[in-house]
C-alpha cells in the first residue's frame, strides 16, 4: 500500500524526527569506509531543509550493549561526514544522550532549515527493547514523524515502531528512500512485468526458504546458483564432494524441488561447477559437470550454467537478484557473479526492471562498477529478505496511507 512521503506534508517552521539508517562500515581508526547509507538519505534530508524545516536525524550504528556512550560507536563521524556531503553546511551534534538535556536544548535552538543529530539510539537500553517510555522522550521532541530507514524496517525498535504510536496525531510518514524501497520491493513485485525472472544464490538454502516458498507461483523462473543450490542437488542424488552442503535441510529441498515441480515456475539449477580444492587464489581449479567429485568443492557455477542462466536473463522484463552465485570475494570465483551481474544490466539498459536485494549482491555489483545499470539496489539485506518472503511490517504499517 503506498505511503505517504516527506514530500506531502508541509514542514517549514516544523520540527521532523526523522529515522535514517546511518549504521555505516568504520575501520579501526572510526574513520567511514563507505558513505552510500548517508548519500542515500539526501533526497529525504534535503527535502526537508531546504523548505525551511527543522531536522533531527535519529539512527543507530552498531551493536553497543545498552549501557551509556560506547566512543567508538559515536555518530559524530557520520554528523561531520554530512556537513561534507551538504555542501559544508553545519550539522549539528548532541553527543552523549539522544533523550536528555542536551538533546531537548539543542532541539529548542535550532533554525528552519537546520539539521540536528543526536547520538546513536543503541547506547540506551530502551531503543532495543522498544520501551516506550524511551520512546516517548523522542517524540516529544518534533511535530512530525519520517521514517526513511528501509534496513531497519523489519524491526521493532523504539525509534521504528514506539515513537511513531506516541505521535499518533501527528503526520507520520516515510521518507524518499523508504518510499523508493517499498515502490520496488512490495509494489513492482505485485504486478510485475512478464517474464518475471528471480536469480537467487548465497551460502544458505535455510536463509532462502521463505523467499522461495512466496516466490514459487509468482516468478516465471527462479534461477539457482551460490552454495544453496548444492543442497537441492545433493537432495536430487548428486554428489557434491566437499561442496558447502546444509545437510540437515535435505527434506526441506526435496520439499522445495516438489513444490517447483507442481507451479507453474521453472526452476533451474546449475548443471556445472567450477571448483577448487579449498576456498583459495592458488588453489588447483577444475569444472565438474553435474557432480562433484571428492575432495573438491563447487565454489562458482560453471559456464554452462552462466550461458543457461543469461539466456533466461535476456528474455525477462523484470529481475530480481539475491545473493551471489559463488565465493565471488575471492578470485577467480567472481566470474559467475560478475557475468551475471552484467547480463542484468544489459536486461535492464534494454528496458527490463531490475531489483538487487541488498546485501552480498549490493556489495557484488558496487565492486563490479555496475550499481548505476540497475533500477533500483536495496538498501536493507535483512529487510528486503523478509518483504520478499510476503511479511508485514509494524514500522511501515504506522505510516500514514498516500
Amino acid at each position: 500500500m503506498p505511503k505517504k512521503t516527506i514530500e506531502h506534508v508541509e514542514v517549514a517552521s516544523s520540527t521532523v524526527l526523522m529515522r535514517v539508517d546511518f549504521n555505516v562500515p568504520l575501520d579501526d581508526a572510526g574513520q567511514i569506509t563507505d558513505d552510500l547509507r548517508i548519500r542515500m538519505a539526501l533526497p529525504s534530508i534535503k527535502s526537508v531543509i531546504d523548505r525551511g524545516g527543522r531536522l533531527i536525524l535519529i539512527s543507530h550504528l552498531g551493536r553497543p550493549e545498552g549501557k551509556g556512550v560506547e566512543p567508538s560507536l559515536s555518530l559524530k563521524p557520520i554528523a561531520d561526514r554530512l556537513g561534507q556531503l551538504l555542501d559544508g553546511a553545519k550539522v549539528r551534534f548532541v553527543p552523549d544522550d539522544c533523550v536528555g538535556s542536551q538533546a531537548t536544548e539543542a532541539v529548542a535552538a535550532l533554525s528552519d532549515g537546520q539539521v540536528l543529530v543526536l547520538e546513536n539510539l543503541r547506547f540506551d537500553a530502551g531503543e532495543k527493547k522498544g520501551d516506550k517510555e524511551f520512546a516517548a522522550k523522542l517524540a516529544a521532541l518534533a511535530h512530525i514523524y519520517c521514517n526513511d530507514a528501509f534496513g531497519t524496517a523489519h524491526r521493532n525498535d523504539a525509534s521504528m515502531v514506539a515513537v511513531p504510536q506516541a505521535m499518533s496525531g501527528k503526520p507520520r510518514v516515510a521518507g524518499l528512500l523508504m518510499d523508493k524501497e517499498l515502490s520496488f520491493l512490495s509494489e513492482t513485485l505485485r504486478s510485475p512485468k512478464k517474464p518475471f525472472v528471480a536469480v537467487l544464490g548465497g551460502a544458505k538454502v535455510s536463509d532462502k526458504l521463505g523467499v522461495l516458498h512466496n516466490l514459487m507461483g509468482k516468478v516465471d523462473t527462479i534461477l539457482m546458483g551460490g552454495a544453496m543450490s548444492y543442497t537441492l542437488l545433493k537432495a536430487l542424488g548428486f554428489d557434491m564432494g566437499s561442496s558447502m552442503v546444509q545437510l540437515g535441510m535435505l527434506k526441506q529441498a526435496q520439499q522445495i524441488i516438489d513444490e517447483a515441480a507442481a507451479s507453474p515456475t521453472d526452476l533451474i539449477l546449475p548443471n556445472d561447477h567450477v571448483c577448487g580444492k579449498q576456498i583459495s587464489r592458488m588453489t588447483p581449479m577444475k569444472i565438474c559437470k553435474d557432480s562433484i567429485e571428492s575432495g573438491w568443492m563447487g565454489l562458482d557455477i560453471g559456464p554452462e550454467t552462466v550461458s543457461q542462466f543469461v539466456e533466461e536473463i535476456r528474455k525477462a522484463k523484470t529481475i530480481l537478484w539475491n545473493g551471489p552465485m559463488g565465493v565471488f570475494e575471492t578470485k577467480p570465483f567472481d566470474v559467475g557473479t560478475k557475468q551475471i551481474a552484467e547480463a542484468i544490466a544489459q536486461a535492464t539498459d534494454s528496458g527490463a526492471v531490475s531489483i538487487i536485494g541488498g546485501g552480498e549482491t549490493a556489495a557484488a555489483v558496487d565492486e563490479f562498477g555496475l550499481a548505476e545499470r540497475f533500477s533500483h539496489i536495496s538498501t536493507g539485506g535483512g529487510a528486503s529478505l523478509q518483504m520478499l518472503e510476503g511479511k508485514e511490517f509494524a514500522s511501515v504499517n504506522l505510516l500514514e496511507k498516500a
